[in-house]
């Protein structure tokens, strides 16, 4: 075991994402204390990568069997061997899963070092319901892995009831920002995209995927009046649909994409609400970044989102899927300017207190150490 541990992320994709910018914030956090080497299932998805350091010591998308493909016997042995040189192992999702598998099943015959996994969502396809064979795969795959982390109540529950998992094996983490960086007011052109003045803004911080449901976002901000423009920030193939939803309702001149960003702290306190609009969400880390910087939030009542805000904001929570209720939460509070500032100030307050950064680094920290038998 070398002095400095060398630790394995093997990704389902590593785009500027939730769990890609946490995975992001804890290799920063750990600094020089540890090396890493970054795998992704979607190679060219390395997009959170820019954000970090630039002395911290890290391998991008290095000669690695690939983690996509048919879990077949010799493929799954590949990833097996491909783990022994390292310290520990994390994966993250379900595009990670043969990974886990194939760490389990070879683990004692190559001896391979401890492995955690990390779930922070579903994809379209477990959207409504969690797929019968995909649970049958991680009550198997989950078997010998050293912990498997969870950001949510409900995903804990999940991992607990439907995967089978021992109670001594799950561990919730919440989702954790740095709060004094985002109460930092940023400059008027922190982005391309200037904030001019008169203007007012209800944004979001979100890969542009299907799950996330940007088009009824659009269709809800359409009502508002001129001087309210929408900025979406993020990258992804749902770019398309979101703007040709823009252009259907002839608001493409206040909705704007300018990309995703590598620093939210830099930049989300530019708007003046923050709204989500996705079909699944569990612990997103764009909502703490958002009440950190003292944001109110509109979204839907999906994942723990209703469970984090202050209570003073939960009537802005409206039911999953719904247009009407969506529309009717940012028109509410697209009207006062009071009522903005009194729920941002208490968010900012709540994510102070629950989800400061140096609380969920310091449980990784614990946990990674723990795993690997040494102090990180």
């Amino acid at each position: 075991m070398t002095a400095r541990p060398h630790i394995l992320h093997l990704h389902s994709t590593f785009a500027a994402g939730g769990k890609e910018r946490r995975c992001v914030q804890l290799i920063n956090a750990f600094g020089a204390k540890a090396r890493h080497t970054i795998v992704s299932a979607e190679p060219e998805r390395l997009d959170a990568a820019r954000g970090i350091a630039k002395s911290i010591a890290v391998t991008l998308q290095p000669d690695f069997p690939s983690l996509k493909g048919s879990p077949l016997p010799g493929r799954l042995q590949q990833l097996a061997r491909a783990m022994k040189p390292f310290d520990l192992v994390l994966t993250y999702n379900w595009g990670a899963m043969d990974a886990v598998m194939a760490h389990t099943l070879f683990k004692d015959v190559h001896d391979l070092p401890p492995l955690i996994h990390h779930e922070d969502g579903f994809d379209e396809s477990e959207l409504h319901r969690l797929k019968k064979s995909r649970t049958w795969y991680r009550r198997i795959a989950l078997g010998k892995t050293a912990g498997l982390v969870v950001p949510s109540e409900r995903l804990e529950e999940i991992a607990l009831v439907d995967w089978q998992q021992p109670l001594g094996r799950v561990k919730r983490i919440p989702n954790g920002i740095d709060t004094k960086a985002l109460a930092m007011r940023p400059k008027a052109d922190a982005l391309r995209l200037i904030k001019r003045k008169g203007e007012m803004w209800v944004g979001t911080l979100a890969g542009l995927r299907t799950i996330k449901n940007l088009p009824r976002l659009v269709r809800a901000f359409a009502p508002l009046p001129e001087d309210w423009h929408l900025v979406i920030l993020g990258d992804g193939p749902a770019r398309e649909a979101i703007l040709a939803e823009a252009d259907r309702l002839a608001i493409n001149h206040r909705v704007h994409l300018p990309g995703s960003v590598d620093d939210p702290a830099r930049v989300i306190g530019l708007f003046d609400i923050f709204a989500l609009s996705s079909d699944s969400e569990q612990f997103p880390l764009s909502v703490v970044e958002a009440m950190a910087a003292g944001l109110p939030v509109v979204a839907p009542a999906v994942g723990d989102i209703a469970h984090m805000v202050a209570e003073a904001n939960v009537p802005f929570i409206s039911e999953p899927g719904s247009d009407g209720g969506l529309r009717d939460a940012l028109h509410r509070m697209a009207q006062s300017k009071a009522l903005r500032t009194a729920l941002g100030e208490s968010n900012r307050a709540k994510a102070r207190a629950e989800f400061d950064e140096a609380k969920m680094v310091a449980t990784y920290r614990r946990l990674y150490g723990s795993a690997m038998g040494r102090e990180l």
